[in-house]
């Protein structure tokens, strides 16, 4: 019998409809919980930390013009999301898409880009936690040592070119923070996003007071020029506008989670689409209100650190509010974290469902059932990156995995358009399309792959310039995580499909698989 090799198997939408109806997590979720996930997930790190990032090192004022740019990027893909979720209402988001479109091997290469894009994004967050928890404890009389709050390997800029340095040190209070999250979120869902929901109000209203008190304190100096001069590289000027959108992107990674959230919905074929376009919204105003604040409050070079709006508080001489700020984002954090490690155990969830993951990652707990023998697992890799990766480049590795992510979820809608034309779908994407050689190409699709494709070239750019500056270390992460995740799809996933088990013994056919 002629071997089916493993990239070849491809689920139908059959198959999804049969899965998700035997699936075992319990719906429990609705609209407004799906959209608090989505602003819980999304509002966090991005303009807690990134934001100050971003417009320090690459874009200064222009940043507001980077986060239009990964806006308009994430608006295509959200819509994409928003249809692939009407059509497909199961766990496992972009990965469970791949596996209709481009079969087995692309699948579980999305699936490790998304370990990726939430695992380390979570370290990212948690840095931001980090940061604004050892100065909240500074302001309550408490101090830490900085040796317990920052990371392992650290980056130094020098002009267009950065080095890596590493001291005998870790974040242990943002390794911290990800076992605790880890520890609520194996407790139960329902609960968990009880808590979640009174955490995003909360943090969005620190954030208006931010901006309503901020307004009064702005220095138009600080904004000019507003496009500063080019230095090289992606430092300023027009790249570095597109390089700080793909910085940012990282911002942008929460709205995600919502669609992995579809197999515990209650009508997903409703509620997911809504949830994901609604709090991409949100949080699109209100990333561009407060970055437009705070780079008024404070010169935008002063912001590379792991805590600017606490930075700009303090230059406010405001100590209530600057106590208000730091609670509001530890507390705010602690959602995005929740959100994200949330995300990451429904994703290898559905990957050991299918057999291409080891089976602990899908066993559930007898009385809260969860995943949690997985999500420990999860949460203490997650744990080791925030103690040991900088800020610098996680966000790097994370822009990168969510964009090679979202390019591929457009490019099924367009496959899924073409092979299953005949599905209902309860959310299309808007402004149709036209049709090539008897493919139907849509707008929204296409334009979502160009500007992912934007967002990727200057990271993958800019890693090349410093691998050949004598800084071999993002590509040595990506390269070595890359390996890894090759080698658990060649050794062990590929064998133990079940999709591949079941096709082998020819028990596959008909409508469950291409």
């Amino acid at each position: 019998m002629k071997r089916v090799r493993a990239p070849q198997l491809r689920k139908s939408l059959a198959r999804i409809e049969l899965e998700n109806g035997r699936q075992r997590l319990k719906k429990t979720l609705g609209p407004v919980q799906l959209t608090m996930l989505g602003v819980g997930s999304t509002i966090g790190a991005g303009i807690y930390v990134m934001t100050g990032t971003a417009a320090a090192n690459y874009a200064g004022p222009s940043i507001l013009l980077s986060f239009v740019v990964a806006g308009i990027a994430c608006l295509f893909t959200a819509l994409s999301y928003a249809e692939l979720a009407s059509v497909m209402p199961v766990s496992g988001s972009a990965y469970t898409y791949a596996y209709v479109s481009m079969g087995e091997g692309w699948a579980w290469a999305v699936g490790w880009l998304l370990l990726m894009e939430y695992g380390i994004s979570c370290a990212g967050v948690a840095a931001g936690f980090s940061g604004y928890a050892a100065s909240l404890l500074e302001d309550l009389g408490v101090h830490v040592p900085s040796a317990l709050h920052t990371t392992t390997l650290n980056v130094l800029h020098q002009g267009a070119n950065r080095q890596i340095v590493g001291h005998w040190q870790g974040d242990l209070l943002g390794a911290l923070s990800i076992l605790v999250v880890t520890s609520l979120l194996i407790v139960g869902v329902r609960e968990s996003f009880k808590i979640n929901a009174l955490i995003v109000f909360l943090k969005v209203g620190v954030l208006a007071v931010f901006v309503a008190l901020g307004v009064w304190q702005l220095h138009p100096a600080y904004w000019a020029p507003f496009i500063p001069a080019y230095q090289g590289g992606f430092r300023y000027g027009i790249p570095g506008i597109f390089r700080g959108a793909s910085v940012i992107f990282f911002a942008y990674v929460g709205f995600e989670a919502v669609s992995t959230a579809a197999a515990e919905a209650k009508n997903p074929k409703r509620d997911v689409p809504v949830g994901i376009v609604l709090s991409l919204a949100i949080c699109t105003g209100v990333y561009m209100v407060v970055a437009a604040v705070l780079i008024g409050v404070v010169p935008w070079r002063l912001l590379d650190v792991a805590d600017p709006l606490a930075i700009a508080v303090n230059a406010m001489h405001q100590p209530w509010l600057a106590l208000f700020v730091k609670i509001g984002a530890v507390v705010g954090l602690c959602s995005v974290l929740m959100g994200l490690l949330y995300a990451q155990s429904r994703i290898f969830f559905a990957m050991a469902e299918d057999g291409l993951l080891f089976s602990i990652f899908s066993r559930l707990h007898g009385r809260y059932h969860t995943p949690w023998i997985g999500s420990i697992l999860l949460g203490a890799v997650v744990a080791l990156a925030t103690a040991m990766l900088p800020i610098d480049i996680i966000g790097d590795l994370v822009s990168l995995g969510t964009a090679t992510a979202f390019g591929i979820v457009c490019f099924t809608v367009i496959w899924m358009r073409n092979t299953a034309p005949e599905y209902e779908r309860a959310f299309a994407v808007p402004f149709g399309g036209f049709v090539l050689r008897g493919v139907w190409i849509g707008y929204v699709p296409v334009l979502g792959m160009v500007f992912c494709g934007m967002m990727v070239a200057p990271l993958c750019w800019d890693m090349v310039l410093a691998f050949m500056a004598g800084d071999p270390v993002p590509v040595a992460i990506l390269a070595g995580y890359a390996l890894c995740g090759w080698s658990c799809y060649r050794f062990y996933g590929r064998h133990h499909s079940r999709l591949g088990r079941e096709q082998r013994a020819g028990l596959v056919a008909g409508p469950l698989s291409h």
